[in-house]
């Protein structure tokens, strides 16, 4: 039988982050905030010097499955709040001359395939969003929200019952980075 100790990770807090640890954990660094709640009935999350220890109280497949899943959140927490990540979205018009303007918490496509109401995408709070000519870059310290705003802005130009080899106009996120 594997010992608990070889289940039990821990990962080392960079330089210049503050972690805390209750209900939720919050990770505080130069760039930014950011905050989530990881809880598992047997898994323990506990601050240990200067690391974050996921401790097993089980020996089984789910526990190995959740602690590694855990480490991966928490290191893109770490990741985020030192250097920001970064998606970019490209605006693809060849039919219609698309325009693209940030109004509030929406990114508004109007003209899309010649429509008279444009179509609207949720940017979530937390996300700055800057529209470049025919680039729009996402930026935030949480790489969830970043994605979802980027899924959202993608999601907002879809259509059916056209071809997509030749209907080809929308946005379409390019780039996935830190």
């Amino acid at each position: 039988m594997i010992p608990l100790e070889r289940l039990r990770k821990e990962i080392e807090i960079p330089q210049g982050v503050e972690v805390e640890i209750g209900e939720t954990i919050k990770v505080k660094g130069p760039k930014g905030e950011v905050e989530r709640i990881l809880s598992f009935p047997t898994v323990n999350i506990v601050k240990k010097g200067n690391a974050v220890a996921l401790e097993p109280k089980r020996l089984t497949k789910r526990e190995k499955k959740i602690i590694n899943t855990y480490q991966a959140h928490v290191k893109n927490m770490f990741k985020g709040v030192q250097e920001t990540f970064k998606y970019e979205v490209k605006v693809c018009s060849g039919h219609f001359p698309m325009s693209v303007s940030v109004a509030g918490d929406e990114l508004v496509v109007k003209n899309f395939y010649g429509e008279k109401v444009p179509r609207r995408a949720k940017i979530i709070p937390g996300v700055t969003v800057k529209v470049e000519g025919d680039l729009i870059k996402i930026e935030g310290c949480d790489i969830e929200k970043v994605g979802q705003t980027a899924a959202n802005m993608e999601k907002s130009t879809r259509i059916t019952n056209r071809d997509r080899r030749i209907f080809q106009d929308g946005l379409w996120i390019t780039s996935k980075g830190k």
